[in-house]
């Protein structure tokens, strides 16, 4: 719903001038208002996009009646009228109606114990002057981003890096372990970014700053409950009413709006579920929902036509369908692209995002709600279904396997299914943990390093990238079940580092909120508990899912092939964009750059045009931080 920034200054007074310019880096996050507080060494900074109580007395930076607390924040708390009762009946008061002052009352009276009654998204800061001490939270699933800064000079917090650029002290150095990162899983897990000085506040966190001593301390406050806590001695129609039920709550809720709501459907079950959930459930009246015309995406990408099933839906549940046309210009559209992500993410769906946001919000639509994180509640990836196959192929001798596992790597990489049988067979005979991570690698690590200049290589020399996703493994308290294990990954790593973060940036790009359904918190704690076999039986990946869905869509968009917002990046490394690389990633610029190995990286070029490998995505991920140093780096 808005763009934050505040900064703390260590040794001088802040300047608003030079607040509100770099406050303006991230005016597209809130066109509709703006305000900057600055007191002392003290700056908060606020952007608007209204969309609860558009009067003035939602207005931020908000301070509270007796002056001693100042709030920023961005989100939405979609509980916030049960705590404002709560708070009413104790005593308080309220001049408007929006959920920011709700959310100030409720951190006057509760301290950070507020958070554990928050549901919503969000990232916040809360400036008590008596204590002379700042608190800034993220949200539970981290559905809101939030980056920071500690330098000698100052201390700086932004929803988007971008606004970070200019802080007293910052220091560009690059991280390189980030950068293998990038490429390894194309987006980077964790608190890294590509700048050492510059970090995320992780889900779940809250950091509590002294504005006079300067001393941080960072707490976690939430964390996904898995743990062998399924619910057991219940029947299956149990789960399916107990889920479809907190389903509806759960949109319910996060249709509050004082403006007018649109819905992603792509012509899966995720987004048409909620879009018709909506229309059943909601008191909106007749629903206006965007999709994407994906055109000809050859088969030998693994897509599938989407618009045909979007469509169907539309239809049957009487929705207003505009469709955006699937003409993405990429030579054109790449650099905007990693410059709104903040991040060298390698993935053409934010461009997707970005495209039914813009429709969207000229239309007049400010709020847009989606399917976004069913896959990782309830089992809907292929890597999900690699764990079956890989307990099939563990019953057979290794004496059998070892062959067959030589033999599927000399496969040519140009068919979909010889890609995902070459992945699968590459985690043969691991163990669990480094299967589980494995599988959310996109190239060998030898490959990957290889790209280096040997500079670099002598500073990454020791970093696996997957020790990240096996530190996460290690906070899963007594969990048996491996499937809830990588669903646990899925969302503390690739949710919100990867399809969290382009979902905000590129919506949030032209002033639409995309809301989450799937991440309501009463869903999600609940998910936890559903047993595995009810999330993919078998082979059938959101099982439970898909028999709720049977009320509410058409047969064949519940049975229908796994898809999303995809594009050709196959065709298009190799065809397509072959000059842009030849000028972007030319040897001597990549000599010049001083990151890379210029013959390394262009034997991975041809390796993957003659189909030897699949590098497309890697590629794509060194031209994405190839754009990103330009425009954050260099600059």
């Amino acid at each position: 719903m808005c763009g934050i920034l505040g900064i703390i200054n260590k040794k001088n007074a802040v300047d608003p001038v030079k607040l509100e310019s770099n406050l303006n880096r991230i005016a597209h996050r809130g066109p509709d208002s703006s305000g900057i507080v600055v007191e002392g060494n003290i700056g908060l900074g606020h952007r608007r996009l209204s969309i609860v109580d558009l009067s003035e007395t939602g207005s931020q930076p908000m301070t509270s009646m007796d002056g001693n607390h100042t709030i920023i924040f961005n989100g939405e708390i979609y509980n916030h009228q049960l705590i404002r009762d709560e708070l009413i009946r104790k005593g308080y008061r309220f001049r408007g109606t929006s959920d920011t002052e709700t959310l100030l009352n409720g951190f006057i009276e509760y301290g950070t114990d507020v958070l554990e009654k928050l549901n919503g998204i969000y990232a916040f800061a809360v400036y008590d002057r008596n204590r002379s001490e700042l608190v800034i939270a993220r949200d539970q699933l981290g559905v809101k981003p939030l980056y920071y800064i500690d330098t000698p000079d100052a201390f700086a917090y932004s929803s988007e890096l971008k606004a970070l650029l200019h802080t007293d002290g910052f220091c560009r150095d690059i991280d390189h372990e980030a950068l293998v990162n990038y490429i390894n899983f194309l987006w980077c897990p964790g608190e890294k970014t590509p700048f050492l000085q510059v970090k995320k506040l992780l889900p779940g966190h809250y950091i509590r700053y002294n504005t006079r001593s300067h001393v941080r301390e960072v707490r976690q406050f939430y964390d996904i409950p898995f743990g062998n806590n399924i619910i057991e001695g219940k029947n299956e129609q149990y789960f399916l009413d107990e889920t479809e039920h907190l389903l509806v709550e759960a949109t319910k809720r996060q249709l509050m709006s004082d403006v007018p709501v649109g819905f992603f459907v792509s012509g899966g079950i995720d987004s048409s579920l909620i879009a018709a959930i909506a229309a059943k459930h909601g008191d909106i009246g007749r629903l206006k929902a965007f999709t994407i015309d994906s055109g000809d995406r050859s088969g030998k990408e693994g897509f599938e036509d989407d618009l045909h099933y979007a469509r169907l839906v539309s239809q049957k549940l009487g929705f207003d369908l505009e469709v955006v046309d699937s003409g993405i210009s990429i030579l054109d559209d790449f650099d905007k692209m990693i410059w709104h992500l903040d991040e060298p993410q390698s993935d053409p769906a934010p461009l997707s995002v970005y495209r039914i946001s813009d429709l969207a919000r000229k239309m007049g639509i400010k709020v847009l709600l989606g399917g976004t994180a069913a896959d990782d509640l309830f089992s809907g990836y292929r890597r999900h279904q690699a764990l079956v196959y890989s307990k099939w192929m563990n019953k057979i001798p290794s004496g059998i396997m070892e062959p067959i596992k030589r033999y599927t790597s000399t496969l040519e990489s140009t068919r979909p299914f010889n890609r995902r049988l070459k992945k699968i067979m590459r985690e043969y005979g691991k163990s669990e943990d480094d299967k589980l991570s494995g599988y959310f690698s996109w190239i060998p690590l030898e490959i990957n390093k290889g790209l280096f200049s040997q500079d670099v290589k002598r500073q990454i020399a020791q970093y696996d990238p997957a020790s990240e996703l096996k530190h996460l493994l290690r906070q899963i308290p007594n969990e048996d079940h491996e499937l809830n294990k990588l669903l646990y990954l899925e969302m503390k790593s690739f949710l919100v580092d990867h399809n969290l973060n382009y979902t905000d940036k590129m919506s949030m790009a032209v002033g639409v909120e995309a809301r989450v359904p799937y991440l309501d918190l009463d869903l999600v704690n609940y998910s936890t508990r559903i047993p595995v076999d009810l999330k993919m039986k078998g082979t059938r990946t959101k099982y439970l899912l898909r028999k709720i869905s049977e009320k509410y869509l058409p047969h064949e968009v519940i049975h229908r092939k796994k898809s999303g917002f995809g594009a050709p990046v196959r065709s298009w490394i190799v065809n397509d964009m072959n000059d842009y690389i030849h000028e972007r990633l030319s040897p001597t610029r990549l000599k010049e750059r001083g990151l890379f190995d210029p013959t390394n990286f262009w034997k991975m070029v041809e390796d993957n045009r003659s189909g030897k490998i699949d590098a497309s995505y890697t590629i794509w991920s060194v031209l994405a931080i190839e754009s990103w140093l330009t425009q954050f780096a260099d600059q």
